[in-house]
């Protein structure tokens, strides 16, 4: 007998053991698992949530039952570290609010699939209960969170890799990215129960690796660099409440604010407001540049805006030059579904289902692409607004390695729960993989400047109105990651896995060969 059901054979079902019962205790330690992700950070959880997980799955024989196990697990899961997405509706909550569980149900039952997924795959290539299937876990597991990334546009949030953004571990993204960074999580989950089936050698062992790999991150953590005569950045947060952010009556208070702080004492090389700091069509304030140049000092001056052009609407990113004039307009090009636009518009909008900021007709359109634009006296920057910052194929896009990354966003979209912080966290991730000082301001917070090895400098806290002049760090040589992306890891975790269907497939056939064939 070959194929996954050979799995039946190999060892009994333990007593007692039920599918329903295993996928309610799964859903329990995904929602564990889920306390590593900000602002919660208590990433050894992650590794005993997923450990659980993977200690009920390993005597279940049916592809279909793991599957189940892990999608149940996966669902726990993204219910926590995405519960922030019932944010959004709230905002106009006679309009959008009943929307919001349908959105959170939606949201984690879907995303979990991915998981349930990796379990079917691992199952599928490996019927054994041994080392063949914790490989294959590992391994399916990572590759769910590529296959996330990508799928139907990607939301490559809350992997179980960004646990280790707060710990030195966060320094191999320069060799990984986050992929690897999931790849090292899901396999210290999956060897803690086999190191625990073996105490007194398996957990010194298990211990060992985990601090190793710790001071490893502790070791190639570089030094704080020098800021001695670098450009000074002004970052400006204005937090406006997003109830408030879109009434006329209160554009004229919000604008005053943003002027008010950008007067502040000192003398900056750039001055950043947040996204969609004008409440208003950049074509309709064209009298005010002057006035903004002139709060400013007649230095460099980048702030978000909505703009039309063509029968299109786009959320860009405007650099007002020194002379008041618009020196480059960048316009977002990965945007948010269902947020900035909704999927075969048309027919959602006859039952009334639109984007939460989409303001005219069916949403937003998408900007042509990554680009760089030059700011005099800082240099090459790739900007990023809002959702772009968490798709490292976005900073890969950009046409030359860029000085330094630029992420404006409104993140009171966000709520003030978890939402803001697991995007500050991913933002700070980008930093590390690309070698590069990021300025992130965002409207409500967490607004700062990030240095190439992840760590803040002039930060803003979020629910905070502040300014904050922040020396920018100097960029490294492009890392690893900087060069080749995830593709060589990704195809590694593929040919591992095709190596181990490969071993076990010929495992089964041997099985075959060797048993009786005695009449039944």
């Amino acid at each position: 007998m070959t194929g996954p059901g050979a799995a039946r054979s190999l060892w009994p079902v333990p007593e007692g053991l039920k599918l329903r019962p295993s996928m309610a205790l799964s859903f329990l330690a995904g929602g564990l698992a889920a306390l590593g992700q900000a602002p919660w950070a208590l990433w050894p959880l992650t590794v005993i949530g997923m450990a659980v997980v993977f200690g009920l799955t390993r005597p279940v024989p049916r592809a279909r039952h793991v599957a189940a196990i892990w999608w149940a697990a996966g669902t726990g899961y993204f219910a926590l570290s995405l519960s922030w997405i019932v944010e959004p509706f709230l905002v106009d909550a006679p309009r959008h609010g009943w929307m919001a569980p349908f959105a959170l149900v939606l949201m984690a039952g879907g995303m979990a699939l991915f998981w349930g997924l990796a379990g079917l795959v691992a199952r599928w290539i490996a019927p054994g209960r041994g080392s063949g299937f914790a490989f294959a876990t590992i391994l399916s597991l990572t590759l769910a969170g590529v296959l996330r990334g990508w799928i139907f546009t990607g939301f490559p949030w809350a992997l179980p890799g960004h646990v280790l953004i707060t710990t030195p571990i966060l320094m191999l993204a320069q060799w990984t990215g986050a992929i690897g960074l999931t790849l090292v999580v899901s396999g210290f989950a999956v060897a803690l129960v086999f190191a625990l089936s073996r105490p007194w050698v398996g957990v010194p062992v298990w211990t060992v690796a985990g601090a190793g790999i710790y001071l490893l991150g502790l070791a190639i953590t570089p030094a704080v660099a020098p800021t001695d005569g670098r450009p000074v950045v002004r970052l400006v947060q204005p937090n406006v409440p997003q109830a408030d952010k879109w009434d006329p009556a209160l554009a004229p208070q919000h604008f005053t604010r943003l002027l008010d702080l950008t007067r502040s004492p000192g003398a900056p090389d750039l001055i950043v407001w947040p996204e969609t700091a004008i409440p208003a069509w950049l074509e309709d304030v064209m009298h005010l540049m002057p006035v903004i140049s002139d709060a400013g000092g007649q230095v460099p001056l980048i702030f978000g805006i909505n703009r039309a052009g063509a029968q299109r609407i786009y959320n860009s990113l405007v650099l007002l030059g020194s002379d008041a004039g618009i020196a480059e307009v960048y316009d977002k090009h990965h945007l948010v579904p269902f947020g900035e636009y909704t999927p075969l518009g048309d027919l959602l909008g006859r039952v009334g289902i639109r984007g939460l900021a989409q303001r005219e007709g069916n949403g937003f359109s998408p900007g042509p692409g990554a680009r760089l634009i030059d700011i005099p006296g800082v240099g090459a920057t790739l900007p990023l607004i809002c959702y772009e910052g968490i798709f490292p194929r976005d900073l890969a896009a950009a046409p030359a390695r860029p000085d330094l990354l630029m992420l404006i966003t409104n993140d009171a979209w966000f709520g003030t729960v978890s939402g803001p912080y697991q995007h500050l966290a991913q933002a700070r991730l980008r930093s590390v993989e690309q070698g590069l000082p990021m300025v992130r301001v965002a409207n409500t917070g967490v607004s700062a400047v990030i240095d190439p090895a992840g760590r803040l400098s002039g930060e803003m806290a979020l629910g905070m109105q502040g300014v904050r002049d922040v020396p920018l760090p100097p960029a490294r040589n492009a890392t690893l990651y900087a060069r080749t992306g995830d593709w060589p890891l990704t195809a590694l975790l593929v040919l591992g896995l095709a190596g181990l269907a490969v071993i076990n497939r010929k495992k089964a056939a041997q099985i075959d060969v060797d048993a009786p064939h005695g009449g039944v």
